[in-house]
């Protein structure tokens, strides 16, 4: 007769923790761990709290493990802030064009500018069990965004940091910014106003491009003896038709717009040229993303290339780095150049 075996083995390696052991010493269900694991929104302070420490206490590592008994869904996610970013669809079509060599398909989700959006999609890219995300312009504070770096291989686009668990493509915004000034000083212009969004109050251990552009704004014109006029708007055609009414309203008209999109330059011209004015005879104009419709003749928008194309290519490739592996943080910088063309001129003697 055989000796009966142990259930106990000294020598065996230690059982790894699972998430229903995480839910058991929490005192949670599993939904409610994978909730925490994803940051997903509505999750509340004090049950993250417990969650994360009983992940602790455990060495629970849901990574490897998660991905290794789901597989490959062979897909990607992308989330874009809105409808009215033409810079934002450049990097999302170079992205799905670069995916046509691979297994992989993208799924394209708009989060608009709020925290919560953002989170909404995030989750539901992540029930849907994506192989990575692209976030563009992302409205989410840096604890989150390492959150979810944890579970899931993430880049992000547009923005500003040292990102330990992720990885980035961004634009030497500024040089761009610089660039700009440079040419409309060249010109004579020393009214020149820059159109800017509000800083975003998620903007913490990081800054997104359009703030990083600002600074590059003003730091450019201080450096020439110049006083900086930055004018808040949102990035969008109707924020630069609401820009160009307040700059047109003030007693010393700037001589030349800076728009800090080309959609909110088109809402500027737009609205230079109902009002009568001629552009560049009355105002210069100048935006920056060199967006396909910039070329058109009709528009000819003297602007910044920081190349949607390139950006998007980059993101893509170090995402699909990240799924075969890759664990240490990257970063791209996108090279920025001055495209111009006929909407800036030197001031009229009217102007000076």
């Amino acid at each position: 007769m055989s000796a009966s075996l142990s259930t106990a083995d000294p020598s065996a390696s230690p059982k790894r923790a699972t998430i229903k052991d995480v839910a058991a010493e929490a005192g949670v269900s599993v939904a409610a761990v994978s909730k925490v694991l994803r940051n997903a929104y509505g999750v509340s302070d004090q049950m993250r709290q417990r969650v994360e420490a009983a992940i602790k206490k455990l060495d629970y590592r849901p990574r490897t493990g998660a991905r290794t008994m789901r597989g490959s869904s062979q897909t990607i996610g992308l989330v874009l802030t809105d409808f009215s970013s033409p810079f934002q669809f450049e990097v999302a079509e170079a992205i799905a064009s670069r995916l046509t060599d691979t297994p992989y398909q993208d799924i394209l989700t708009i989060a608009g500018t709020s925290p919560e959006g953002y989170r909404r999609r995030i989750d539901s890219l992540v029930d849907l069990q994506v192989d990575g995300i692209v976030l563009i312009s992302p409205r989410l504070d840096m604890d989150s965004l390492n959150r979810l770096a944890r579970t899931t291989p993430l880049v992000t686009v547009a923005l500003h940091g040292e990102p330990k668990l992720f990885d980035t493509v961004v634009t030497d915004e500024h040089r761009g910014a610089e660039l700009m000034v440079d040419h409309l000083v060249s010109l004579g212009h020393e009214w020149i106003a820059h159109t800017a969004m509000p800083v975003s109050s998620v903007e913490n251990g990081y800054l997104l491009s359009q703030t990083v552009r600002r600074q590059g704004f003003i730091r450019a014109m201080e450096n020439r003896d110049l006083a900086p006029d930055v004018i808040e708007t949102y990035y969008s055609e109707s924020g630069g038709r609401d820009a160009a009414r307040r700059a047109l309203a003030r007693r010393h008209r700037p001589t030349a717009i800076f728009a800090g999109s080309d959609a909110v330059a088109f809402g500027v011209l737009d609205y230079i040229e109902e009002q009568g004015l001629a552009v560049p005879a009355d105002m210069s104009v100048s935006g920056y993303d060199n967006v396909h419709a910039t070329a058109l003749h009709r528009v000819s928008l003297t602007t910044i290339d920081q190349s949607g194309q390139q950006t998007g290519q980059a993101a893509i490739e170090l995402l699909l780095e990240r799924i075969e592996g890759r664990a240490e943080s990257a970063q791209q910088v996108i090279k920025p150049t001055l495209v111009v063309r006929s909407t800036t001129a030197p001031p009229s003697a009217t102007q000076h």
